[in-house]
């Protein structure tokens, strides 16, 4: 009888091609098997697509630990049946015995498995490899990661294979630096032939190019420029200045961009680089790089940057004629500099001018962010005076002229509350029901929630609210990176999964949009959540019009949302809250204003933790609970301290959220104050009126984090909100 076909037997019985195996009794021609392969394939990716679309059990079973998991596992990757579910089963169940030193075991899910599971195959012939160490194969190691690199040559999976046959033969260790720089494993045989010999510079800038990010490699980068500066070309100089300018060491940045090519931003960066620089910067020559810019590049974007820059550089009448030009050349920048205009004409006494620079303001750049805040501004006042009818009329405009204005939200929110107080129900009810439905992420669609009568918890209620919560049971698909890296990253299978990706990116002078939120999600992962939060935040920042339209897209994917608001140490914050009866989202809310999450984290006034306990705070609850040999790098000392006083501010204020997560922030000192001052039955007013800056910021960002994770993991106020949005016209 003619032998399976290597590495296909487990193949041929899995897929259901058994009659196939049969007709083995009679010898097929090269052709013949060549055919049986090609129709193998095929019905192998047929049933690969169909069930990647299917709900994966084997993604749910990713972050559980290896022995929670196993048995799960193997039932799985025991069935007959080729499936996606089994080869996830069999690649997760071959890891773990990997790490547990089981080569042999390991070898047996790992059999074949390349072939049923392509998109994974170069990750399956290194672990084989592994699993042939393990077992004092180390023959049949080599000739495994020789395979690899044979058949996979262009994978960045075979630069590992490289590092591993170099260990016994160090050519391929050149070959990786010749083939595969970017690879983070490359990049260490690097560093340690430098550390041997320095006098490589052909090496340090491999490393300025591809692990530009890193400030570690400020040293190689320093070292080229010093002694090394008459080989480079400009090219390089790109290189190494923007790999200062990512790791933000901008003066050496600026310095370096004189030297790569010429184009806008880095001439920006010349001159802004040169204005960041410690201790102070030669004004002169800031100017003189940002007219130079000026002159080469005048309609470019960074050309508008530059005006402003200059304007802020300038005395009041030279920067008037900046201001000037920036109108004239660049219209969807007018509304700021008139603004500014209006500004410095009010410090020159010109008053009159600077009236009418405002009323060409409203009517000729009515729909600019600057025209919002003016409106804004004067409904403020009006309010103060108790003149509701001229503050609706001042700020209903900003609800219709600048939907986008970051102060939508709250204008749409107040236009609401002034019609209630002039009569105007219907007005009233339209308007919160525009900040719920297009603006549904800020936290004036909660207070609006509020006032529709939707049951979201008001101040006086939400710590008696326990909503339900339902978190993702799978790692979504991410938006950037390769076929492996995603399905590495669903896995589980974070080092991988990250060297990967870092790789894959390592020629990138900066990631677009959907690249920089797969590298939050690596960091988010890796329990860097105060870096991978604000990488997240700061995507809307990114100005490119293509970026916009990407971020766009992003945000209306519940992927963005969860990681924008993520739910670490989850059992943690449920477990305490419950103890203490606090609505857990009110303590995730409050944990990621304060910390981002952050269990080591210390404020500049010494709050340590992810509740930002002081430690003489956190030495008196201690006693109080009689909790001996704590730590508030601990999260599970320092969530139960924390929600302990949180508990205490509740009850010091009869249940109120508001006066108690303002008392968190500010002391129960000042807010007795306060109510005290201002005495105002309507909380909405109080927030307004609340006299630290920090602390009106601190309220309405908890309480924003709060509706925000309420609309996120809550299935009732998710579901009812993609009723709202439904029924709005778009």
């Amino acid at each position: 009888m003619l032998k399976p076909l290597k590495n296909k037997s487990s193949l041929l019985v899995g897929s259901g091609l058994l009659g196939l195996a049969l007709i083995g009794t009679i010898p097929l021609a090269p052709k013949a098997i060549d055919w049986m392969e090609q129709r193998q394939q095929a019905q192998i990716e047929k049933a690969l697509q169909e069930d990647s679309n299917k709900p994966s059990v084997v993604l749910t079973l990713a972050e559980i630990p290896s022995e929670q998991r196993r048995q799960k596992l193997e039932e799985i990757a025991a069935s007959d049946t080729l499936s996606l579910e089994r080869s996830r089963a069999r690649y997760l169940l071959a890891v773990d015995l990997l790490k547990k030193y089981e080569g042999g075991p390991a070898l047996r899910q790992l059999e074949g498995l390349e072939n049923e599971y392509p998109v994974l195959a170069p990750l399956i012939l290194l672990k084989r490899g592994r699993g042939y160490e393990l077992t004092n194969e180390k023959a049949k190691a080599q000739e495994t990661w020789q395979e690899l690199v044979k058949t996979y040559p262009e994978s960045l999976i075979a630069a590992e294979a490289l590092v591993k046959l170099g260990q016994s033969d160090p050519s391929h260790w050149d070959e990786a630096i010749a083939k595969f720089p970017q690879h983070p494993g490359t990049q260490e045989i690097i560093r340690e032939r430098l550390t041997k010999n320095p006098q490589q510079p052909e090496l340090l800038l491999l490393l300025a190019k591809y692990d530009k990010n890193n400030p570690a490699t400020n040293p190689m980068r320093d070292r080229l420029v010093k002694d090394y500066a008459s080989q480079l070309t400009p090219e390089d100089w790109q290189a190494i200045a923007d790999g200062y300018w990512a790791v933000e060491d901008y003066y050496k940045a600026a310095l370096a961009y004189q030297k790569a090519p010429s184009t806008a931003q880095n001439l920006y960066r010349i001159g802004r680089g040169q204005q960041l620089q410690p201790n102070g910067n030669n004004k002169a020559t800031v100017q003189a790089a940002y007219q130079k810019l000026l002159v080469a590049f005048p309609q470019a974007p960074e050309a508008a940057l530059a005006l402003q820059r200059l304007a802020q550089l300038s005395q009041p009448e030279t920067a008037i004629s900046y201001l000037d030009q920036l109108i004239n050349k660049f219209p969807e920048q007018a509304g700021d500099a008139l603004v500014k205009k209006a500004e410095l004409l009010d410090k020159l006494n010109r008053q009159g001018e600077a009236t009418k620079i405002r009323q060409t303001l409203l009517s000729k750049y009515a729909k600019s962010d600057a025209t919002a805040e003016y409106r804004w501004l004067i409904a403020q006042k009006a309010a103060e005076r108790g003149d509701a009818l001229k503050a609706w009329t001042w700020a209903q405009p900003i609800v219709v002229n600048n939907p986008e204005s970051p102060l939508a939200p709250k204008a749409g929110f107040w236009v609401g509350k002034w019609a209630q107080q002039l009569g105007r129900l219907e007005e009233a009810e339209t308007a919160f029901e525009y900040v719920v439905t297009r603006h549904p992420q800020s936290y004036y669609a909660w207070r609006s929630a509020v006032q529709l009568g939707w049951n979201v918890g008001n101040f006086n209620t939400i710590r008696q609210t326990l909503p339900q919560v339902a978190k993702p049971t799978t790692r979504s698909l991410p938006p950037a990176g390769s076929a492996m890296f995603q399905e590495l990253y669903r896995l589980g299978q974070d080092r991988e999964a990250i060297t990967l990706f870092q790789a894959e990116m390592s020629d990138r002078a900066e990631l677009d949009v959907n690249e920089s939120f797969t590298d939050a999600l690596l960091k988010l992962v890796q329990g860097k959540n105060l870096v991978g939060i604000n990488q997240v935040w700061d995507l809307k920042k990114k100005e490119e019009l293509e970026s916009q339209e990407q971020w766009q897209k992003l945000r209306e994917t519940p992927e963005y949302w969860h990681a924008l608001f993520p739910f670490p140490f989850y059992q943690t914050i449920m477990d305490w809250s419950q103890k203490r009866q606090l609505n857990p989202l009110l303590v995730t809310s409050l944990i990621r204003q304060e910390s981002r999450f952050e269990p080591e984290i210390a404020s500049p006034v010494g709050a340590k933790g992810l509740m930002q306990v002081m430690p003489a705070t956190g030495e008196w609850v201690a006693n109080k609970i009689q909790l001996k040999n704590y730590s508030l790098s601990n999260p599970n000392d320092n969530v139960n301290l924390g929600t302990w006083y949180l508990n205490h501010t509740h009850d010091t204020y009869s249940n109120n959220s508001l006066l108690a997560v303002a008392s968190y922030n500010a002391g129960p000192g000042n807010v007795s104050k306060w109510v005290k001052r201002y005495q105002t039955s309507d909380p909405d007013v109080f927030v307004e009126k609340i006299p630290f800056k920090e602390t009106k910021g601190y309220v309405e960002s908890v309480f924003g984090n709060y509706w925000n994770y309420l609309r996120i993991y809550n299935p009732d106020i998710a579901q009812l909100l993609a009723q709202k949005n439904q029924q709005t016209p778009k």
